[in-house]
């Protein structure tokens, strides 16, 4: 199973890189190969200063090794010794009426002593963080989350919707940091659900990507904008990085585990701001969009 999804991801990988620069028109990805110390490597994607994108990444990795312990208790496993694969994207367009986007799917496993397998499971799902509420995008989008999970279980978008909402949520600020999409993680085999079942139902949301993106970047490509919506943009990728440094899994089982440090904070936007107490003018396009990130909603 570790080779077919690292294979997977692969794939997937230059089929994602190709459409989005297509769609930028100007910018290509930079490819750079890295190796860790401690077991595996990957490839790390990155694209900057596009014509559509400000900044893109779309990177691979395959790590093995020794698990440190704080790991292993943050995952609730005694054994030490893992391998984990998966391909992990985050897009920052320049202008503020097209989303930032950020994806992830992912699998990992144990093993005991002698090198058995001893637990095995998926994870990941995809949200978008619109900076201004074009409510047709976002129901196009989550149609496309419930379409790929329909197709395994119509019991899948509403749990996996509901679990989005509920780990892009900065505690901090009692907001979330965008729409929502799905979100999985712990996806273990059963006899109703073997691996390969699993791994059918997060190539199915991986293959979905680019169907629930490209139409949104596509939409708004043309779309003016002024200096004070670029700073509002530039405000709310602020929340965007407290996110990703605070409580991102990704982020934090990267740093833990010797990762490649730019590989992991690939992440983050090229350009942010920080305000003292900002708060959007009340009645504002800005104001609703808040509105809906403290009241996260159902969509379809």
């Amino acid at each position: 199973m570790k080779d077919q999804f690292f294979q997977y991801i692969q794939d997937l990988q230059q089929r994602i890189i190709a459409e989005l620069e297509a769609v930028d028109g100007k910018a290509k990805f930079l490819k750079d190969e890295w190796t860790r110390d401690g077991g595996g490597g990957g490839l790390t994607c990155v694209l900057d200063d596009g014509a559509v994108f400000e900044k893109g990444g779309v990177n691979i990795s395959k790590v093995y090794g020794e698990l440190p312990e704080t790991m292993q208790k943050a995952l609730n496993v005694s054994s030490g010794q893992f391998f984990a694969c998966g391909l992990s994207l985050v897009i920052h367009p320049k202008n503020p009426h097209i989303p930032t986007t950020h994806a992830n799917w992912r699998y990992f496993e144990m093993y005991d002593a002698e090198g058995n397998v001893v637990d095995q499971w998926f994870g990941g799902g995809q949200d978008l963080t619109p900076y201004y509420l074009v409510e047709e995008d976002v129901i196009h989008w989550h149609s496309v989350c419930k379409n790929s999970c329909d197709k395994h279980n119509e019991a899948f978008y509403a749990k996996y919707k509901h679990e989005c909402d509920k780990y892009f949520w900065n505690t901090h600020r009692e907001e979330a940091r965008g729409v929502g999409g799905l979100f999985f993680d712990y996806l273990k085999p059963t006899e109703e659900m073997p691996i390969e079942n699993w791994y059918d139902f997060v190539t199915e949301v991986g293959n979905s990507f680019l169907e629930a993106y490209v139409p949104i970047v596509e939409k708004h490509i043309k779309d003016e904008y002024s200096e004070t919506q670029k700073q509002w943009q530039e405000i709310r990728r602020g929340r965007y990085v407290e996110f990703n440094l605070i409580h991102d899994r990704g982020t934090i089982f990267g740093l833990k585990t010797n990762g490649r440090i730019e590989s992991i904070l690939m992440s983050l936007p090229k350009h942010v701001q920080w305000h003292y107490n900002h708060h959007p003018e009340a009645g504002s396009p800005e104001a609703k969009l808040v509105d809906v990130l403290m009241h996260p909603k159902d969509w379809i």
